[in-house]
């Protein structure tokens, strides 16, 4: 019988991890709408365009993130330093700057719970932004310091998003290029109020 080193019984769990992250993650975005897809898409497009150049990366939501114990594939993961894996085959990052989710009326729950609690108690998190695919809403998570987030929500298309921690702006006409929504939803308001942290 072959005795497993540390090391080795430690890929051996995170592997384990992964797979099992991979079957339990929201089934709802193993068949993602037309409407996820264009809003992820079109947020990938409209951020990398400004980051090029830069050393940041952006990653679609295949990329596992390692946050503590807990694992997530978050749509939309960028890193403004050096990445750093908990695998040699680059597969799970330990250090994201920016998360962004995209949610719709079935994976809003989850997603603004189970996920952004663990966001917001990430050492590395920076920012976080949570989109709709049902109107015109992203909301964004700013941390000040780790005891304080600024949020502030985006309700009309005509307003800029500012990603301070990776240097870059988009506006909210960009991410929902080409998706039909019900206009009874849409609201134009931007607003901001701090989150203190216990």
């Amino acid at each position: 019988m072959k005795i497993l080193a540390q090391t080795e019984r430690k890929n051996i769990l995170q592997r384990y991890w992964v797979m099992e992250e991979r079957i339990l993650r929201d089934d709802s975005k193993s068949g993602s709408s037309r409407q996820h897809n264009l809003i992820s898409t079109n947020t990938i497009v409209a951020i990398g365009s400004r980051i090029k150049g830069n050393k940041c990366e952006i990653y679609p939501r295949d990329m596992v993130v390692k946050l503590g114990d807990y694992l997530s594939y978050p749509d939309i993961t960028i890193v403004a330093e050096e990445p750093k894996f908990a695998d040699n085959n680059a597969e799970i990052l330990l250090n994201p700057t920016v998360v962004i989710e995209v949610f719709s009326k079935s994976t809003v729950a989850y997603d603004k719970t189970v996920k952004l609690d663990h966001y917001l108690q990430a050492e590395s998190i920076r920012e976080i932004l949570l989109i709709s695919e049902d109107e015109v809403r992203v909301e964004h998570y700013f941390k000040q310091n780790p005891k304080q987030w600024i949020y502030r929500i985006y309700n009309s298309t005509d307003d800029i998003i500012s990603l301070e921690s990776v240097n870059c702006k988009i506006s909210v006409s960009e991410i929902y290029i080409h998706v039909r929504l019900d206009q009874a939803n849409t609201r134009h308001v931007a607003n901001g109020e701090f989150i203190n942290m216990p």
